[in-house]
């Protein structure tokens, strides 16, 4: 459960508004760290909650002091030289005690931290070279070599101006060649990080803004819009309206899945500890699959849970990975009987290695009659469900305490912005997503998710989804067209595992020949795939995801794969 402190009362006054000719740190005294100077309307609430009276926020992060006032003073019009932008009557910087520094400009002075025009020569410089990087992007080799950057810059950093034409051509020879192109049409090794132009305006509107948005005083518009959009992607999936802010849950949005996962353990973990007592800690046990991602380990060594209590239930190609119920059940059973405490399971639709989907609704039963915290991950393949024909794989949402989904993977929505819903809030006030939350400061990241829902449309981003699970299709009936490979799962969404099968003579049973065709068809620079290992066998993954890859791309990988597949095999 989560709860934010700021309660309603807190803006129902105004006399203590700043008025001209306050003294600031006067003024500042006066005003509750969230309230809002002369806003008589009060902000939004949460409706129809009973939050019980001795319930604590399970994160605690409050804000030990108010916000500072902040008095802005006019500076003096900077002058452009070259491209280096100085402020009038700057003089020669000192990059260190004894006056030395790096390699720089030989003109520069101290930078002016905001210049409109500036910043219009600049940006629009700065969004031609993106536009253009985008244009070639298939020029680039997809994976790139590490290593190398140490060489290649000073020690410390320039103790005067560099210009903007070092500056490019520095990222040119220097920072392009070492990027992996993941918005490359050839890139499909790992679950997708989307880009659009929707999202990428929305991330430099939101760079303009530059809000620490923590509370809703802080920017009301940030924090009433990320309650409208995640009610928006709610409604886009068709969750039960218990996760609306209509009702008793809510959403926001957390820089990532890892976070989500989080933030709900630690929810989970408190509400467990006020039934059973604090010392109890020692006794809480949480439940996963083997393939459920690596965050939940990591969320259970901050929170506290001892390592032999976090269960790992094996899962087998008889239920194409996902996890059994009735195995979880067992493990349940023989912790009640040892004296130990269930307290949360987690389940996945659309796990890393092979897209899987766990059965959330015997999960969910069994999660249900334990009295247990009940969450779900679909960080990758929730945006698919916004699809009727995929919106099955949710079924048994609604028994669900939380859920999280990533709208950077695969919804067009720039890096980073998770997507996070809780049944019940605890929220009987204003909404301050700190209290949501593990940082105090938070982006504007509901802008650029807005923005994408408003410049595309349900219907268009739909179609997007559709057409990488077609080309994952067209890639998976390929796979099968050659006897010498074999899928090795079923594909539930965009992600093909398959392998090259070994000669009856391999003693690894394939495992070398496939890691040496991964291997020569990322070092070829044409495409970038990935690996997993399931049953023991080294799996490849073919994921399709980048929003600039089309058919010829899917058969031109195929094809380089087949190539390599038969020069390796010819020289077995």
């Amino acid at each position: 459960m989560l709860q934010s402190r700021t309660r309603c009362q807190r803006y129902d006054t105004a006399e203590h508004a700043v008025r001209p000719g306050d003294d600031p740190q006067d003024a500042i005294l006066q005003l509750n760290a969230h309230h809002h100077p002369k806003r008589r309307r009060k902000p939004p609430t949460r409706s129809n909650r009973n939050p019980s009276p001795d319930f604590h926020s399970p994160l605690r992060f409050l804000l030990s002091s108010p916000p500072s006032l902040f008095l802005v003073a006019s500076a003096g019009r900077s002058t452009t030289i070259g491209t280096r932008i100085l402020m009038d009557g700057s003089g020669p910087s000192n990059g260190g005690a004894d006056g030395s520094g790096s390699a720089g400009g030989d003109g520069g002075g101290m930078l002016r931290p905001m210049d409109a025009e500036q910043l219009r020569e600049c940006g629009h410089r700065m969004v031609d070279f993106i536009a253009d990087y985008y244009k070639s992007i298939e020029t680039f080799p997809v994976l790139s070599q590490p290593g190398y950057l140490k060489e290649l810059l000073p020690e410390t950093a320039p103790n005067k101006a560099d210009t903007l034409e070092d500056l490019f051509d520095d990222i040119r020879e220097k920072i392009v060649p070492g990027v992996t192109h993941w918005q490359s049409p050839n890139y499909f090794a790992y679950y997708p990080s989307n880009s659009s132009t929707a999202g990428f305006l929305g991330e430099m509107l939101s760079a303009a803004f530059n809000i620490v948005g923590f509370s809703w005083i802080t920017s009301p518009a940030a924090t009433e819009l990320e309650v409208i959009v995640l009610d928006w992607f709610a409604k886009m999936l068709k969750l039960p309206s218990q996760f609306l802010s209509t009702e008793l849950g809510g959403g926001v949005i957390q820089g990532t899945a890892s976070e989500a996962v989080l933030v709900v353990l630690l929810a989970a973990r408190d509400r467990t500890l006020r039934k059973h007592g604090k010392t109890s800690l020692d006794k809480l046990v949480v439940y996963a699959s083997d393939q459920t991602h690596s965050a939940l380990q990591k969320a259970c060594q901050i929170a506290g849970i001892f390592p032999e209590n976090f269960r790992v239930v094996k899962t087998d190609c008889n239920k194409n990975y996902a996890v059994a119920p009735e195995a979880v059940s067992e493990a349940i059973s023989s912790d009640l009987s040892s004296g130990l405490i269930p307290f949360f399971v987690c389940a996945t639709v659309g796990t890393t290695s092979s897209s899987a989907v766990d059965p959330l609704p015997e999960l969910g039963q069994i999660a249900k009659a334990h009295d247990m915290w009940f969450h779900i991950d679909a960080a990758y393949a929730g945006s698919s469900c916004i699809c009727p024909e995929y919106r099955h794989h949710l079924d048994g949402v609604e028994e669900a305490d939380s859920f999280n989904m990533n709208a950077h993977k695969w919804f067009l929505t720039n890096f980073d912005c998770s997507l996070l819903w809780v049944k019940v809030s605890q929220a009987n006030s204003v909404v301050d997503f700190k209290d949501w939350q593990i940082p105090l400061g938070r982006r504007f990241r509901s802008l650029k998710l807005w923005m994408v829902l408003r410049l595309y449309g349900v219907e268009n981003l739909q179609s997007y989804i559709r057409k990488h699970i077609e080309l994952a299709h067209k890639f998976e009936e390929l796979v099968i067209a050659d006897s010498r490979f074999e899928v090795v799962t079923p594909r539930n969404f965009s992600l093909v595992c398959f392998r090259l099968l070994p000669p009856s003579s391999d003693k690894d049973n394939g495992y070398k020949l496939n890691y040496d065709l991964m291997d020569a068809a990322n070092s070829s620079g044409k495409i970038f795939i990935s690996h997993t290992v399931l049953s023991g066998k080294f799996v490849l993954r073919y994921v399709v995801g980048a929003p600039l890859t089309e058919g010829q791309h899917v058969i031109a990988a195929w094809k380089l794969l087949q190539d390599e597949a038969t020069k390796l095999l010819g020289s077995l």
